[in-house]
C-alpha cells in the first residue's frame, strides 16, 4: 500500500488566518494541503473558489489537493489547475461525463481524482480505474466539517482496494478523520487521511495531532 498522507483540511482552519495556518500545517508535517470547494448547489454550503487556492498557494509548496463538491465541475477545472491546484477531484455524482472531466484534469497536467459519496456503489468507479490518481472516499455526508465518521464505509474502502489490484492509486478518506479513527482506514486501504477539526480544532499543537494521526494509521497498515 502507498505511503500515510496527512492532509489538513482548511476548511477547519480560521478564515482570518488563513497564510498563518497553511504555513503552521506545513511546518507541522502536513503532506498535502487539502481545500474543499463547496458551491452552496451539490452541497448545502459555500466555501472557496480558485482565488483562496491562489492565495494558499503563495503560503506552500506541498501539494494543493483541491476537492470539488460543485455541479457541475467542467467549467471551473481550468480556473483551479492554473490557480494552483496539483490535485482535483471530482464527484461521481456531480455530472454526467466522469471520464471526459478526468480526462481534462489531466491534460491541464494535474493530477485526477474521482470522489464518492457515503451512499454511491462503489461500480460507479468500475470504469475509470485507469483514469484516475486519487480516489476520494466520502466518510462523512458532504458539506459541513466537524461531522461524525461513518463506520459503514469501512468496507466500501477495502473494496475499493482491491478494485484497483495494484494500481498506484491513492485513496483519499474525507471526514471524521480522526486518531481514533485513522488505523480502521489505514487498515481497510486509505493512505492519505484528510483531517479538519481534528487538526485545527483545540487551538495550536498542530505537530503532535498530525503526528497522532500517521501514527495511529501506520500502526494499522
Amino acid at each position: 500500500m502507498p505511503d500515510i498522507l496527512i492532509a489538513p483540511s482548511i476548511l477547519a482552519a480560521d478564515f482570518a488566518r488563513f497564510g498563518d495556518e497553511v504555513r503552521a500545517v506545513d511546518q507541522a508535517g502536513a503532506d498535502w494541503i487539502h481545500i474543499d470547494v463547496m458551491d452552496g448547489h451539490f452541497v448545502p454550503n459555500i466555501t472557496f473558489g480558485p482565488e483562496v487556492v491562489r492565495a494558499v498557494r503563495r503560503h506552500t509548496s506541498k501539494p494543493l489537493d483541491v476537492h470539488l463538491m460543485i455541479m457541475p465541475a467542467d467549467p471551473y477545472l481550468e480556473a483551479f489547475a492554473e490557480a494552483g491546484a496539483d490535485a482535483i477531484s471530482v464527484h461521481v455524482e456531480a455530472g454526467p461525463h466522469l471520464h471526459r472531466s478526468l480526462q481534462t484534469i489531466r491534460k491541464l497536467g494535474k493530477r485526477a481524482g474521482a470522489a464518492i459519496n457515503p451512499a454511491t456503489p462503489i461500480e460507479h468507479l468500475v470504469n475509470i480505474l485507469d483514469d484516475v490518481d486519487e480516489i476520494l472516499v466520502m466518510t462523512v455526508n458532504p458539506g459541513f466539517g466537524g461531522q461524525s465518521f461513518i463506520q459503514s464505509q469501512l468496507p466500501k474502502i477495502a473494496q475499493i482496494r482491491a478494485m484497483l489490484a495494484g494500481r498506484t492509486v491513492d485513496i483519499v478518506i474525507d471526514g471524521g478523520v480522526t486518531p481514533e479513527t485513522a488505523g480502521a482506514c489505514a487498515a481497510a486501504g486509505g493512505n492519505v487521511l484528510v483531517a479538519g477539526s481534528a487538526v485545527f480544532g483545540g487551538g495550536t499543537g498542530y505537530a503532535d495531532k498530525i503526528a497522532a494521526i500517521r501514527n495511529a494509521a501506520e500502526a494499522a497498515k
